[in-house]
This record gives structure tokens, C-alpha cells and sequence, in this order.
């Protein structure tokens, strides 16, 4: 069976991981399956990305190109927001590869989406945000007019039916009809706006979680992992990170800064110190009430594993999240997490076994979890445990990728 992927990039994000993780799955299982990306930064001999300079310049550029077009600015939305009208080579890739099936992963910014009309062979589609069935936006928030027809978006501040984004679910909804498409959720909380949402209502719709390297992401001794990144031992160390961590709004830094300065007024949590990665606004890592060590980006599974293995607690803040990959990372590692009861990391996270989920956003029960999970010893080594266990039998990647391969079995045989 030939399975083609397609993913924005090969090692950007948490699609790229789900994807190329997924990719390497099924080939270890003896599918013939590549990714083909538009932005290729790595050198994987199963990752497929332009050649030629025009290819890799366009590859990055489309994205503003596309906005310029459409006369968006950064300044004029509230969040990312895709058109997806200019042209493409998906149907080269699918000609060239003539795959069994298309599985598309983050392709907002990749793809015509009338492209897909012209597909001829079983699509299946990962939804690593909401764009598919939405006017244009990846995270709309508390807004629910995907379910009917979008227009008077909040992300592009517009109050008027006919909009851009009612434009573009116009587009979808003609687009869409009629493709023999199933939609793969990564977590429950996504199956069910997708359910919602006027344009996959009657679409087949399956859950099946990303997947991790379990031995990849595993426990490291923590005075190894520590001392890996000269980190003090005799701190608890609280982590958080991602990629913009201080700029997208969506990651919950503002929500953080608030709940670490409720838990340093409290005495009884002891020594505490914070742990930053990804790309930061270091000015603003200085009023959040503990020390804090700022790693910078951090990329590679094993130097990830010694970072997540060295924390005693990661904290997820974020305010909208499909499924939240570094807290499956984190929870391989041993490490538990707390994070807003929100999108699909419930799916992650039970409530005090392995965790702790605080009610969304009272930045007073993010800053009790994380003394929660810090002040007892016994408590911290069995939520460990329970964490681990939870990521070996849901998340690790030959049970995913088995999944999967069934799925498109089943597709290649209608």
C-alpha cells in the first residue's frame, strides 16, 4: 500500500512531529509511504520538498504572499487566519506518487483547497487545529459560527456576513461536497466541533490520537537530566515552553505570569524555580516571582527527553489546544503536567492520577495544581508512574500507527 502525506514542513510544529512520526509508524510496518512538505528543513530520505530555489523561496513566501492578496495584516486579525486560493502542486505530488491514499495533515497554507476535487483516491485528513471546517481561522475560540456559515468573523474584527471568512466557507462547502474524505480527530474534544460544524456534519469522522516515540521519550535520571543543562538540584523546577511562548496569546503565558505570582506569595511551596524553552521575549520572563532559566529553542528528541525529564512539574497554559504534544512528551518522560481543562488535553490528563486540570482560566487553580503536584513527594513518584503508563498504552506510536493502517485499509478496499 502507497500512502502519501502532506504537511506544511517536516520539523516545524506539532503537525510536522504527528506526521513524520505517523510516517516513520506505518513505514516500520511495511507501507510505502512518504511525506512531501513545502518547506523542507531536515535531510529524512522519506521527506520529499522543493528543489529548486523558486520552489523553496515560493514555499516560504506563500503564506504572506497570500495575505497580502487578501488584504490582511497582521495588525487586522485576531489570530492566524488562511484564504488558501493561490495555485499549487498537490496534484503533481499525487500524479507523481500515485498514492492508495492521501492522508493531509497542516495544508492550509500549502494547498488550493479546490485542489482537492480534482483527487481521485481516499482522503484522509488530520485535523491539527480547526481550519478545515471553519472561514479561514485555526483556533476560533469561543466562536461557534463554523456551524452554520461563518461571516461577521471575530479573528478578522469583522462585523459583516458577507466576509472574507463567509467567502471562504462558501468555497469550502462547494469544495468539500462530494470527496470521499474521512476526517481523523486527534482527540475527542476536536471530533465533536467537527461533528458541530456545518461542513463535516455528515463526514466520517474517527479519533485517533498523535502518536510518540515511547523510546525515544522515556525517564532520564534527573540529576542526569539536569545536569545536562546545569540546572540547580536542589530547586523544584517548574517548565514551560513552546514555540512563540511569549507572543501567541494562545499559549497562556499572560495566564501563567499570573498563577507563578499567586504561587511565590505562597511560603509552603519552598524552593521554586522556573524553566523556559522555545522562542521568548526575554524581558518578560523577569516579574514572574521565581528565577527563571531561559534555554532558548530546543529541538531533538533526546535533548527534549533530558528537558521534560529534568522538570518536576510542565505546565500548559494555553487557552485552545486540539490535542497538546508537549504534555504527551512531558507525561512519556514521567513528568506530570497541569494545564486548563480545555480542547483535547482532558484526553491526556485524568484529573489527579496523572495530572492536574484546573478550571479554565482561573489562574488561582493553575497556580494550586502546580503546588498541588509539588508538595508531596509519595504523590509526585506514583502521578509519575501513572503518567508514563498512560502515554505506553494510549499514545505510543506502534499502537497509532496500527490504527491507521487499518483505517486505510479499510478505505483502499471500497
Amino acid at each position: 500500500m502507497k500512502i502519501l502525506y502532506l504537511n506544511g514542513a517536516d520539523i516545524e510544529g506539532g503537525a510536522a512531529q504527528a506526521a513524520t512520526r505517523l510516517l516513520q509508524g506505518v513505514h516500520a510496518r511495511g507501507a510505502d509511504a512518504r511525506l512531501s512538505v513545502q518547506r523542507k528543513y531536515g535531510d529524512a530520505s522519506m521527506v520529499d520538498g522543493p528543489c529548486s530555489l523558486f520552489g523553496k523561496a515560493f514555499g516560504f513566501a506563500r503564506p504572506t504572499i497570500e495575505q497580502l492578496l487578501s488584504g490582511l495584516t497582521p495588525g487586522k486579525m485576531i489570530g492566524p487566519f488562511c484564504a488558501a486560493f493561490l495555485p499549487d502542486g498537490l496534484l503533481a505530488h499525487v500524479a507523481d506518487r500515485a498514492p492508495d491514499i492521501l492522508h493531509l495533515h497542516w495544508v492550509a497554507r500549502m494547498m488550493r483547497l479546490e485542489s482537492l476535487r480534482r483527487v481521485s483516491v481516499p482522503i484522509v485528513w488530520t485535523l491539527h487545529d480547526s481550519w478545515a471546517f471553519t472561514g479561514g481561522c485555526y483556533i476560533p475560540g469561543s466562536c461557534t459560527r463554523y456551524r452554520e456559515s461563518c461571516g461577521a468573523c471575530p479573528v478578522l474584527g469583522s462585523s459583516r456576513e458577507e466576509d472574507l471568512s463567509n467567502w471562504i466557507w462558501r468555497r469550502k462547502k462547494k469544495a468539500w461536497h462530494g470527496l470521499n474524505l474521512t476526517i481523523i480527530a486527534p482527540s475527542n474534544w476536536m471530533a465533536t466541533c467537527a461533528r458541530a460544524s456545518s461542513l463535516f456534519h455528515k463526514t466520517r469522522i474517527e479519533v485517533i490520537p498523535n502518536g510518540i516515540d515511547v523510546q525515544s521519550y522515556k525517564p532520564i535520571e534527573k540529576h542526569a537530566a539536569r545536569e545536562r543543562f546545569s540546572l540547580p538540584h536542589d530547586k523544584k523546577l517548574i517548565l514551560f515552553g513552546a514555540a512563540s511562548v511569549t507572543r501567541d496569546r494562545n499559549k497562556g503565558f499572560h495566564l501563567l505570569t499570573e498563577a507563578l505570582r499567586e504561587l511565590a506569595a505562597t511560603p509552603k511551596n519552598g524552593p521554586v524555580e522556573l524553566i523556559v524553552f522555545g522562542s521568548a521575549e526575554q524581558d518578560k520572563l523577569s516579574s514572574l516571582g521565581f528565577k527563571a532559566h531561559y534555554l532558548g529553542w530546543q529541538s531533538g528528541d533526546a535533548t527534549l527527553a533530558h528537558l521534560y525529564s529534568a522538570a518536576d512539574v510542565f505546565v500548559l497554559p494555553s487557552i485552545q489546544e486540539s490535542l497538546g504534544y508537549t504534555v504527551m512528551e512531558a507525561m512519556a518522560c514521567g513528568t506530570p503536567c497541569v494545564a486548563f481543562d480545555q480542547g483535547g488535553v482532558p484526553d491526556l490528563i485524568d484529573h489527579r492520577q496523572n495530572g492536574y486540570l484546573s478550571q479554565p482560566y482561573e489562574t488561582s487553580d493553575l497556580a494550586r495544581g502546580i503546588a498541588w503536584i509539588l508538595e508531596d513527594e509519595h504523590r509526585w513518584q506514583e502521578l509519575s508512574r501513572n503518567a508514563r503508563r498512560k502515554i505506553e498504552h494510549v499514545y505510543a506510536i506502534e499502537n497509532v500507527a496500527n490504527r491507521h493502517l487499518e483505517l486505510y485499509r479499510e478505505l483502499a478496499a471500497l
